[in-house]
């Protein structure tokens, strides 16, 4: 891959002038204080809040929705940090925005991870921006909660609240019964007692329990997980009481623990199937063979008929990746084959369950969580192909298409036909990413800057964070398909900008 140096010149001579990318609209940020890329990492040491936060939190909250942005910009010339305003939008969404639905008005919480790794994934120049955009999504969500009735997270029963020794053994009893109330206080206990990992373990289990919310409550646990280790642990016990109290939606249904739904079923299959996955399963081959033969039931068989699939190649001595490659790569193809909410998800909820799946040590938690993105990328599959709908194209039968020579002008031409022919600009894309590594970041620059000049939804944030990470987490071959689907939910550089984009300008530049 080239080097850092290289990539900046090749952005500075190469896209300059490039009116797909506008960058000369961006001049305003130089006059901004920096975003470093040391201060927007994860400082996992950093486990408290400068004394200010709560004002903060208070602005956010208080501030009507056409002001904030320019309250917050004045206080960011005048030295407010990244971290800060992070942590304060995050807690901000936590207190005022009811986590049910695990969706919908609440994607404002869910995507303040998917805005931050967004800032990772940028020049220094640009990383406030998906932030204010995130800032404004707030807003929006917290008017919506206001009519739909002002829920805010009350105070901790803590007459309640268990001692250390009994935190995890209560937090699994609630949740098994589907207990809210006692599900709270534990939640509570576990932020207390238990260290980020411990509690993250537990989380992890239940966000992957049911298929309510289409993956939002794997997605929930991820980012809450995430964007905790950014802005620190200490603010964890309100988290995990939102969260507690999210993963426990079951919409109209009964209680779940009293009754056989649907939504439960691959789980209670999934917690018994994984006894039958041999020891030292973790460290099986990658096997190209194995991944196609996964790819094949995946396409073709029953939740359950992928399940026992995944337990049949790793007991042959299949790697894990090659099970998770065929999974990556048939979200890839849904969104091909029918774009929308549905297909969308299947790529978010994959890049969750498989963010769980890489963190958790608990081997058991691993093989559950292995299982269900199996059975969720299938039931994604079932919601997407409905009668009528294309049985092509094929992820992995996609033919490149070639390009213009020049790194500037090939990128180009992938997002203008991205407006247009979505099938080619995925052609031409992967044609791109298949002539080397260092093609990757330039794609991925440009694909991101288009979101901050076009995206007009949360799901713009959060699908272009996960499926550009998710290039990392596939194996080479499948991955250049993988991102090159991604163009089918990708901006293209002839939508409009949104008005939204340019008041973030504003505010910042003024």
């Amino acid at each position: 891959m080239k080097t850092v140096s290289n990539r900046r010149e090749f952005l500075r001579t190469g896209f300059a002038t490039s009116a797909l990318l506008g960058t000369g609209s961006f001049a305003f940020l130089s006059r901004l204080p920096a975003v470093s890329a040391a201060e927007a990492k994860l400082d996992k040491s950093r486990v408290s809040f400068s004394p200010d936060i709560e004002p903060l939190v208070r602005l956010l909250e208080d501030a009507p929705r056409n002001r904030v942005l320019e309250e917050v910009a004045m206080r960011v010339k005048n030295g407010l940090n990244y971290r800060d305003v992070l942590a304060a939008l995050l807690l901000a969404g936590m207190r005022n925005i009811q986590p049910r639905p695990v969706g919908f008005k609440f994607h404002a919480v869910l995507v303040v991870h998917s805005a931050h790794l967004a800032s990772l994934n940028s020049p220094d120049s640009d990383r406030w921006l998906p932030i204010f955009w995130a800032i404004d999504q707030f807003k929006n969500s917290q008017a919506r909660d206001v009519q739909e009735g002002d829920w805010t997270l009350g105070a901790v029963e803590e007459s309640r609240v268990p001692a250390a020794h009994r935190a995890a053994e209560d937090f699994r009893s609630a949740m098994d019964a589907w207990d809210e109330s006692a599900a709270d206080t534990a939640a509570a206990g576990l932020a207390r007692h238990l260290g980020a990992q411990e509690c993250f373990e537990l989380l992890a289990w239940y966000g992957a329990r049911d298929f309510r919310d289409i993956g939002h409550k794997a997605i929930y646990v991820a980012n809450t997980y995430r964007t905790l280790h950014t802005i620190g642990w200490r603010h964890a016990e309100p988290a995990l009481r939102a969260l507690a109290y999210g993963l426990l939606d079951r919409g109209r249904d009964g209680n779940p623990a009293q009754n056989d739904f649907a939504a439960d079923r691959p789980y209670r299959r999934n917690v018994e199937l994984l006894k039958e996955i041999k020891s030292g399963w973790a460290t099986g081959k990658d096997d190209p063979a194995a991944m196609r033969a996964m790819l094949a039931t995946l396409r073709q068989g029953t939740d359950a008929d992928a399940c026992r699939k995944v337990v049949e190649l790793l007991n042959r001595g299949a790697s894990p990746r090659s099970i998770t490659d065929a999974i990556f790569q048939l979200a890839g193809e849904l969104l091909m084959r029918n774009p929308g909410i549905q297909s969308l998800h299947s790529v978010t909820a994959t890049n969750a369950l498989h963010y769980a799946f890489q963190h958790c040590v608990t081997d058991a938690t691993r093989r559950l969580l292995l299982l269900q993105n199996a059975a969720y990328v299938v039931l994604f599959r079932n919601n997407v192909l409905g009668a009528g709908k294309p049985s092509k194209p094929l992820i992995d039968e996609l033919e490149p298409a070639a390009t213009r020579t020049d790194d500037a002008a090939a990128i180009e031409e992938i997002f203008a036909h991205v407006s247009g022919d979505k099938l080619l600009a995925a052609r031409k894309a992967l044609a791109w990413l298949q002539g080397g590594e260092g093609r990757v970041r330039p794609f991925m620059d440009a694909a991101q800057r288009l979101i901050y000049l076009k995206g007009n939804d949360s799901h713009d944030y959060k699908f272009s964070s996960a499926a550009l990470e998710d290039y990392f987490n596939v194996s080479p071959g499948p991955r250049e398909r993988c991102l090159a689907s991604s163009v089918f939910y990708l901006k293209g550089s002839g939508a409009p900008d949104t008005n939204l984009s340019r008041r973030i300008r504003d505010a910042l530049a003024g």
